[in-house]
């Protein structure tokens, strides 16, 4: 067994811990949670800063990783778009090594689990040998109705390449699916476990392009060759457009959400959905150089989580990171909250809550330190070291 002492234990199901103390077995099982006053037996390896659960990054496209530092930073969605395109070719080796390197840098940031979108099968082989616990999102593009069919049928044989990995099919944003395979995927998603994530209003002209048919997403499908004389504008944001398409018998995903504001909000809780937000702040600056509003979303009664995207849009993989730039711009959320929306509300989401999240006896949810703060809050010191 080994023991841990710190400044504060934070078990996330209960309130801090001043002078705590967390006692874990060889294989990371929670032994015991306990303050200074009721030590365990045996050494003690004391610790200054914060012990907290793994970290869950409930949003990332690992096998993107090979195209960090290719993508020139705060040109807007629409050219980041293009460029991904433009550079997502590479060599079949290049773009495993990557993987495998993004797999092992998520692992020394102290992140335990991870939800992974995915394109392509080159993360099978990582996945399956990796200490981190994934659930893989099968994407699906298709905004011309006539394809649909097609595009599904790709995506159910891609989610059978990933079996027995836990994965699913889900959509990729509402810019990008159509209303016949958003239908298929609420069909699909209707017959078992189909987690989905979604990619939502990363930037004005997403809902300009639903509200008039207007903006840069006209440019963009015309750069792809695409005939979008079928799509009526919606006089609506796309996220209001969209939710009708929805299933309600799956936790939904929406990423991003930059654009989102607080009519958005009200509308989906006219609707039984089992909607979660996801942040990922750091990627929101390198692409479109601003933040979401995001304590709009706080009290709303939704599930928050936090997401690092992927290293075409972002300079690491740090789920702690993404904690310093939400509390650099938003000082009154406090590093407890930004825990639980990095820890046990991540956890939720992806359904592993029954071990990871919160330090609880039996549990084996990873232990992190994190140092570098002042009294409770963080600074640009701010560090993690996985402890176990």
């Amino acid at each position: 067994m080994k023991s841990f002492r710190a400044d504060y234990v934070f078990p996330v199901y209960a309130d801090p811990i001043k002078n705590g103390i967390v006692t874990v077995d060889d294989q990371g099982k929670i032994i015991a949670v306990t303050d200074h006053n009721n030590p365990p037996k045996g050494p003690i390896e004391q610790l200054s800063g914060i012990i907290c659960p793994g970290f869950i990054n409930t949003h990332c496209h690992v096998e993107l990783s090979h195209l960090k530092d290719k993508i020139q930073p705060h040109r807007g969605l629409v050219s980041f778009i293009k460029d991904v395109q433009a550079f997502r070719k590479a060599d079949d080796n290049e773009v495993l090594e990557a993987i495998q390197k993004a797999d092992e840098e998520m692992y020394n940031n102290g992140i335990v689990a991870v939800g992974d979108i995915s394109n392509t099968n080159s993360t099978i082989p990582v996945k399956a040998a990796s200490k981190l616990y994934y659930h893989t999102f099968v994407e699906t593009f298709g905004f011309l109705p006539q394809n649909a069919e097609a595009v599904f049928s790709n995506a159910v044989d891609l989610m059978n390449q990933f079996k027995p990995q836990s994965c699913s099919i889900t959509p990729h944003a509402p810019y990008s699916v159509s209303k016949e395979l958003f239908k298929l995927i609420r069909k699909h998603s209707e017959l078992g476990n189909n987690l989905i994530s979604i990619h939502n209003q990363e930037c004005e002209d997403e809902n300009k392009f639903y509200r008039y048919k207007l903006g840069s997403f006209i440019e963009l499908y015309e750069y792809f060759g695409m005939d979008i004389s079928h799509f009526k504008p919606q006089a609506r944001n796309s996220l209001q457009s969209i939710i009708p398409l929805l299933t309600n018998k799956q936790k939904v995903l929406l990423v991003h959400n930059t654009c989102t504001n607080l009519k958005d909000i009200y509308f989906i809780k006219r609707f039984d959905r089992k909607i979660n937000w996801c942040f990922c702040p750091n990627a929101n600056l390198y692409i479109e150089g601003y933040l979401p509003k995001i304590q709009l979303f706080i009290d709303q009664g939704f599930n928050i989580t936090l997401g690092t995207d992927s290293l075409a849009s972002n300079t690491s993989l740090c789920i702690l990171s993404e904690m310093r730039t939400i509390q650099k711009k938003f000082p009154a959320i406090s590093t407890q909250k930004l825990i639980e929306w990095g820890t046990i509300n991540g956890a939720s989401f992806l359904g592993i809550d029954d071990e990871k999240g919160t330090l609880e006896v039996g549990k084996t949810p990873g232990l992190n330190l994190i140092t570098g703060l002042d009294g409770l809050a963080m600074t640009p010191e701010s560090k993690v070291r996985k402890l176990v």
